[in-house]
């Protein structure tokens, strides 16, 4: 079946909504989610409310670094960080917990805490008395209660004083810590809201010290004083950001066309391993550069308009790398990118993320609807896919109700299938499914006509199947907005 492109203006009042649909070029698609291998769930970010994870920050300081310095990491040049670090996992664990309402009864922990301290303290008295060396180690649990007021588990604190021969018995302890930090580090996240109750946690939680007490300063930075930190005025490199329209093609994207397609060209050889003759400029024209959307543009939106753009990533003067985005009405749309393997160790795929999520909130502070950000797919079962669930907040579209779902609470049930109904009210259905399929509009011998006047004149059952299969992937809205062609 054949499917007329929309114009721009019902792509958006369609899509931007609950984006379920992708494209390629001017192709939009949509996957048969029930029936393919690998479940293709579309994904959003809102970027309001989001909060650079640690490895996030990692790689805005790689960047910086090489920026100011010439710096290069000599560790891990994967360009996408596939599985969570520590601090992610953490804070994704406690996002799932308090999704399931599972209440942490934080007094009893602290005073748990507080109790462990004291002993220490008490320890640390009895051993400088002692002239051996051996080592003392000491052991206090600390239980979990959780809402049903029974233990989940014990953490032990060990505490390791090693007041030997010539021991500063002025400082504190040199200890193992590792629980007792990852105990306070749950605590802040699950008290970020809390900060006075937060400040008395840390209180008690910090051993003593006698040096006179630091300048508060535990407003965390934004994405945005991560991404423009200043740089010296001798730095060794230069980095600008263009966005440039796409279709149609405005005069800075015919101008750097040439360098942007060979930039492609090596992605897609190094990385993707295409043959040479493959990532052609026709290939290259009609994947990345045509679009069903048109250039619109409107007072209360962006100065840039809506449509579709390239995103261009210009270090010392030359093209490294090019996001591939849509600017809809609700949301900015990441299609695609493609950068200079000689860049591989700047982590470009994560920056570039990191980057067009700052760049919606800037597109926000004018265009108040425009509040999110579509990364694509999500695929549970492929890693290279997987770790866009690393972006937080973030929601997953429901593949039969289409309402959206924080990710956590789909990532239990992802686990043991790969195909998902994210929405647990079993009796909701797609409010907008197709319920009067002659209504649908069919483009028959140049004439445009609702599908219950085509088919009186068309008596194949298999043509009826496909129309009807065609209402039910586009719902009553498209089906009414686009046109089906036939012949």
């Amino acid at each position: 079946m054949s499917v007329c492109p929309p114009p721009h203006k019902v792509v958006c009042e369609i899509l931007t909504p609950s984006l379920w649909y992708w494209r390629s070029g001017k192709y939009v698609y949509k996957p048969v989610m029930n029936q393919t291998c690998c479940p293709q769930y579309t994904i959003r970010c809102r970027p309001l409310q989001f909060q650079p994870s640690k490895s996030h920050k990692k790689v805005l300081k790689k960047m910086l670094k090489f920026l100011a310095k010439g710096e290069i990491s000599k560790g891990n040049c994967e360009d996408e960080p596939m599985e969570p670090t520590a601090e992610d996992a953490v804070a994704g664990d406690f996002a799932l917990i308090n999704k399931l309402d599972i209440q942490c009864d934080l007094t009893a922990l602290s005073d748990d805490l507080r109790e462990s301290l004291e002993s220490e303290e008490k320890q640390k008295g009895k051993s400088s008395k002692r002239e051996d060396t051996n080592e003392l180690i000491q052991s206090q649990d600390i239980e979990e209660k959780l809402g049903s007021g029974e233990p989940s588990r014990s953490v032990k604190v060990h505490t390791v004083p090693k007041p030997g021969k010539g021991a500063d018995l002025s400082k504190p302890p040199c200890r193992k810590a590792k629980e007792i930090r990852k105990e306070r580090k749950r605590l802040k996240l699950m008290q970020q809201n809390r900060a006075g109750e937060l400040e008395g946690l840390q209180a008690q939680c910090e051993p003593l010290s006698s040096s006179p007490p630091k300048a508060k300063c535990n407003q965390p930075k934004s994405l945005e004083d991560l991404i423009f930190e200043s740089l010296p005025e001798n730095a060794s490199h230069k980095l600008e950001v263009r966005v440039v329209r796409s279709s149609p093609q405005s005069s800075q994207f015919k101008a750097t066309f040439q360098e942007s397609y060979q930039v492609y060209k090596r992605y897609q050889m190094v990385i993707h391993k295409d043959p040479p003759d493959k990532p052609t400029v026709s290939q290259f024209t009609r994947f990345l550069c045509s679009s069903p959307l048109e250039a619109e543009t409107s007072p209360n939106g962006p100065d840039c308009g809506y449509g579709s753009f390239h995103q261009q990533y210009w270090l010392d003067g030359k093209i490294i790398a090019v996001g591939v985005i849509d600017i809809l009405p609700h949301c900015v749309s990441s299609v695609y990118l493609y950068y200079d393997p000689d860049y591989s160790f700047l982590s470009l795929g994560v920056y570039s993320a990191l980057r067009e999520i700052a760049f919606t909130r800037h597109l926000h502070e004018k265009t108040s609807q425009l509040s999110y950000y579509y990364m694509g797919f999500y695929i549970h079962s492929c890693p290279k896919m997987k770790y866009k669930g690393q972006y937080r907040p973030s929601d997953l579209l429901c593949p039969e109700t289409y309402v959206w779902v924080p990710i956590e609470q789909c990532l239990p049930s992802l686990e043991n299938s790969k195909y998902c109904r994210f929405n647990q009210d079993s009796e909701a259905v797609d409010e907008g499914r197709s319920k009067e399929p002659d209504r649908l509009q069919v483009l028959y011998k140049k004439a445009i006509m609702p599908y219950g006047v085509y088919k009186k004149q068309q008596k194949d059952p298999r043509d009826e199947a496909a129309v009807l299969q065609y209402a039910a992937l586009v719902g009553q809205a498209c089906s009414e907005r686009m046109l089906l062609f036939r012949n």
